[in-house]
């Protein structure tokens, strides 16, 4: 479902005004993400234990070339908290032409993913078990991705958690720079306040602009499958909220 209720500009700068002066300085200390201890079976110790070198990139490699890693020049992919795989498994497996990246903290899902790709023998993904954070920051060169997704990040719902919310107006800008010029920013959220969030920080981004028009949200992307996190909040009874955008710098 989508909701076509446009959020003002008065209310956007506000919301702005507000990020800036109170997050950005937390940005590079506070995580968006609590590391979750969770056991593994046999089979997932197993791929993280063996698969993690051939199917992931190093990072204390400097910064990642994209044409030797997946030896060719193809449109490229990045999904930031991918969670258990559905999307970019999905995605890899449907467009073999295209390059795929994913980056995850929790390790079940890096198992699970790792898993499927031995499975399905899928040579245009890879994945990177860190925090998205450092390693944008590190290894990731400019002006090189075509798309990079983000689909149902944690919406840390309580106030004095917003400043945990991955999308903030720094890492905005950080995306930003990774995009070839017009390369796609795509989100998802089913957390209406945290949609509203996410728009307003977007479209104080220089250099990105709404494909669907200012301070709008876009029809559901058709390339996303629907994943567990997206069937819970239509259970809940939430609105799917889209944001797609692109680089023009």
């Amino acid at each position: 479902m989508l909701s076509q209720r446009i959020v003002s500009p008065n209310c956007a700068m506000n919301q702005i005004s507000l990020l800036e002066k109170d997050t950005a300085p937390l940005f590079k200390t506070i995580r968006s993400f609590v590391h979750r201890q969770t056991g593994l079976s046999k089979e997932r110790v197993r791929a993280l234990n063996t698969l993690l070198t051939p199917y992931s990139l190093p990072l204390n490699e400097g910064i990642f070339n994209l044409k030797h890693i997946f030896q060719r020049n193809a449109s490229t992919t990045l999904e930031i908290g991918f969670g258990m795989g559905h999307n970019l498994l999905k995605q890899a497996h449907c467009y073999p032409e295209q390059n795929f990246l994913g980056i995850e903290v929790h390790r079940p899902g890096v198992a699970v993913v790792l898993l499927e790709i031995e499975r399905l023998k899928l040579h245009n993904l890879k994945i990177i078990h860190a925090d998205a954070v450092k390693v944008l920051n590190t290894c990731f060169p400019k002006n090189q991705l075509d798309r990079i997704q983000i689909f149902f990040p944690d919406p840390w719902p309580k106030r004095r958690h917003h400043k945990r919310r991955l999308i903030q107006l720094e890492f905005a800008k950080l995306l930003q720079t990774k995009l070839k010029t017009g390369g796609h920013l795509q989100l998802a959220t089913d957390w209406e306040d945290y949609a509203d969030h996410m728009l307003s920080v977007l479209e104080h981004t220089s250099g990105l602009k709404n494909q669907a028009g200012k301070n709008q949200f876009s029809p559901r992307l058709p390339q996303r499958p629907l994943t567990k996190f997206e069937k819970r909040g239509q259970k809940l009874g939430h609105l799917i909220w889209d944001l797609v955008f692109y680089s023009i710098n």
